[in-house]
């Protein structure tokens, strides 16, 4: 059940009369009927499909759907690259799905996202981030239409609006952009219960990836395989990224925020540029289809619930790899329409309340951002399969439709085109014959939707010391940009749900009291699978700076080699532009350079003060020194940032001695190293393979 308030019989304050259909002191339709529940849609039974006569649903849907123009209303702000899917083959017992057939090649168009923001927003805001994936499949077109979180906010498809309208920044003022901070998203959150175990991920690293390149993403949904002899199986659908799952830090995300908000689609298209091609395997959990749509005693059909993988492993299928960048972002990127319900034979949807409201609300959204119902023939939305489906006219109709008997059936046109299964003898390929029983019409829930911590804590207890710590200062901050006291308190109180800890340090930073937590509170088995950190990762594409002076560059061609021959991605950062003796350009200056780009230094002393270094002249410049040996500030201050971030500091051994003493840095502290030159890229990758140096700052267990 979702928290809410409790309701005064009349309002506190007279409603704020905007003009006609904002009067009603009740909620209404648009057409001025009284709405008594807004929370469920209507279903053939508890557990039943969503039924389309469900007016309200719809109403609001369609109305929300079209709230802007042109760009979406979610997910405006994205990034995207071409690419190939290969089959493992090892699908054929459990999909009849084309794409999923041995050594299958399948071209893909990939477009990540934020949530929140608008197109000119930041990409490093703490935010879920959209992973859609559209197969070009010999069957017709396959969007596999996810995010890099496992599960949703919401229950029900009727909550959209509300979720989407608190998150987004405040209608009097227009901010904050992008964020989650704020009064209104922590309001709905803390009364919409349900919301608990996404806001625990997007509290966690997650909600801050390192790139793209090292995101994981979900179906979120349960979805339906059948095979060639109509077996069906329930799956969850997994991106497993190659490089592995890393974040950035909160600090670090806030200085992307200014110095490059591009720095996820940079990111993801100087990686492409470069040859280090992004990677990820395409997994599913398989779970019986035995009609109970439960497993392990996990409700299938609740999108706010997610399958340790230790319940049920991730069987990898295929891999995808993204290896050519868009030739027109707003032909392409801008363009290109997903929908869950763009299905091809072998997968189906269940009856999941928010994807059933996804499958009426996606194609809905295209007839006012694309302009009308042929959006399919825009080029990157065009399937690379025969297409025959004997629509008219529209807007924006490019095709010259041939035969003059558009319709079924027809002897004009030769009874063209024929059903599927007339002309190859197949069944249906398309909807699966689910049994539906008896049922009745109703707004309402089953029970075992109704917990909404559980699986929050899970999640928390699953991470080490060091995300946990991640996750409540992150409480602490987004609370702590709340204005209303009520809501603060009201979400620690929640917290108590999940964790006592959890709960007292949040409440402890915010000035406030936490409850004392149940004492029946469940004690789950951690699952390994939901923590980034304590395993070891290729290396390909992680940038590497190389810091040095314009008279001291005799070892850079050589430690630049090295590094590219173990598949890191070297940048050259000196005090000024140019090339270097060996024909190499330096890539980045002391004035250009910032310490988010490079997940690892390589210092090559003495770096003292270049010309330019003056306060006057560059903002960046602080202080000098604190040591004896002058070292150019802004040299210091990407040091000093990549060592507050535990990112590896590599020196080379008898080369500018004293200058980690004059950067204030322990020369011996974990991720700190001093080496010959022909150790620098072994070292790197040896530190970069963590990730980061999380020993540096330890924290209490």
């Amino acid at each position: 059940m979702t928290n809410q308030p409790e309701q005064p019989s009349k309002p506190a304050h007279p409603p704020v009369l905007s003009g006609p259909g904002q009067d009603s002191e009740t909620l209404t339709t648009t057409q001025g009927a009284p709405v008594s529940d807004t929370d469920h849609s209507l279903k053939a039974g508890e557990r039943g499909p969503t039924l389309l006569q469900d007016h309200h649903l719809r109403e609001k849907i369609m109305h929300f759907d079209h709230e802007r123009i042109p760009e979406r209303v979610v997910h405006a702000r994205g990034a995207a690259a071409h690419g190939t899917f290969v089959s493992y083959g090892n699908a054929s017992q459990l999909c009849r799905a084309d794409f999923l057939q041995p050594g299958k090649e399948t071209r893909v168009f990939v477009r990540f996202s934020n949530v929140v923001g608008s197109r000119g927003s930041m990409d490093t805001a703490r935010d879920t981030r959209g992973f859609a994936t559209k197969f070009y499949t010999e069957e017709g077109i396959f969007d596999l239409v996810g995010n890099n979180i496992p599960v949703f906010f919401i229950q029900d498809g009727v909550k959209f609006p509300d979720l989407v309208h608190a998150a987004k920044p405040h209608p009097d003022v227009e901010i904050p952009q992008a964020q989650s901070a704020h009064d209104t998203f922590w309001d709905f959150v803390s009364l919409h219960t349900p919301a608990q175990a996404h806001a625990m991920w997007q509290m966690s690293d997650r909600g801050i990836p390192r790139s793209y390149r090292m995101m994981e993403g979900f179906g979120v949904h349960t979805f339906r395989m059948v095979s060639d002899s109509g077996e069906s199986s329930l799956v969850k659908f997994h991106w497993k990224p190659t490089l592995g799952v890393h974040s950035l830090v909160w600090e670090e995300s806030q200085l992307a925020a200014g110095a490059d908000p591009d720095f996820h689609r940079r990111d993801l298209a100087e990686a492409i540029s470069a040859g280090h091609y992004p990677q990820w395997e395409l997994g599913v959990q398989i779970l019986p289809d035995d009609g109970t749509y439960t497993f392990e005693g996990i409700d299938l059909l609740d999108p706010t619930k997610f399958i340790p993988e230790e319940l049920a492993p991730v069987q990898a299928l295929g891999k995808m790899v993204l290896d050519r960048n868009p030739e027109n972002y707003f032909a392409q990127t801008e363009q290109v329409a997903f929908h869950p319900g763009h299905l091809v034979p072998g997968i189906d949807v269940t009856d999941d309340p928010l994807l059933q409201a996804r499958l009426f609300s996606y194609l809905d959204t295209q007839l006012t951002r694309l302009g009308g119902p042929n959006f399919a023939q825009i080029p990157i939305n065009q399937p690379k399969s025969p297409v025959n489906d004997m629509f008219r006219d529209g807007f924006h109709e490019h095709r010259v439709p041939q035969g003059i008997a558009p319709y079924q059936p027809n002897s004009l046109d030769g009874g063209c085109p024929y059903m599927s299964q007339m002309a190859s003898g197949e069944h249906p390929p398309l909807d699966f014959p689910q049994a539906l029983g008896d049922s009745e019409k109703v707004r309402a829930e089953p029970a075992s939707f109704s917990d909404h911590y559980s699986q929050a804590r899970l999640f928390y207890l699953s991470l080490t010391a060091q995300e946990q710590a991640h996750v409540q200062q992150a409480y602490s901050f987004e609370l702590g940009k709340c204005a209303d006291v009520a809501v603060r308190q009201r979400q620690v109180d929640c917290l108590t749900h999940i964790d006592q800890q959890l709960a007292s340090s949040v409440a402890e930073a915010l000035g406030l009291e936490a409850q004392r937590a149940p004492a029946d509170l469940p004690q789950p088995q951690p699952s390994a699978a939901l923590s980034q950190i304590g395993d070891r990762w290729p290396v390909d594409g992680r940038n590497v700076a190389v810091i040095f002076n314009r008279g001291n560059e005799e070892h850079v061609a050589q430690i630049s080699q090295d590094l590219t021959g173990l598949g890191m991605n070297p940048l050259l950062v000196s005090s000024k532009g140019g090339q270097i003796a060996d024909g190499l350009p330096i890539d980045r200056t002391y004035l250009t350079a910032r310490s988010i780009e490079f997940d690892a230094l390589v210092l090559i002393g003495p770096l003292p003060p270049a010309g330019d270094s003056s306060v006057a002249l560059d903002a960046k410049a602080g202080a000098p020194s604190a040591g004896f040996i002058p070292v150019d500030p802004r040299v210091s201050l990407l040091v000093n940032e990549a060592y507050r971030h535990s990112k590896a500091i590599i020196c080379i051994a008898g080369q500018g001695d004293g200058l980690l003493d004059a950067l204030g840095i322990v020369d011996d502290a974990p991720g700190v190293s001093t080496v010959d030159v022909g150790a620098v890229a072994q070292t790197a990758e040896d530190s970069l393979a963590e990730h980061r140096a999380w020993e540096r700052f330890p924290v209490a267990e």
